[in-house]
């Protein structure tokens, strides 16, 4: 399974990547993430759809896009 990767603007701090991993397991309590915040780059390993993964990122306050 090839990760899904979103492009997640406002990522400031270590605070926000948290907020999203926990966005993200909430749907998928398996989900492998990795986050570049320098690089506004979230990627998901994740059986969920990518539309669900990108509600729950934006649904904990992130722009997503991609």
């Amino acid at each position: 399974m090839e990760p899904q990767r979103f492009t997640v603007a406002g990522m400031t701090c270590g605070h926000c990547e948290q907020a999203v991993q926990r966005a993200i397991r909430q749907l998928d309590a398996s989900a492998q993430i990795q986050i570049d915040r320098a690089q506004n780059l979230v990627q998901v390993q994740s059986s969920q759809p990518r539309a669900a993964l990108a509600t729950a990122i934006r649904d904990a306050g992130y722009a997503v896009s991609a």
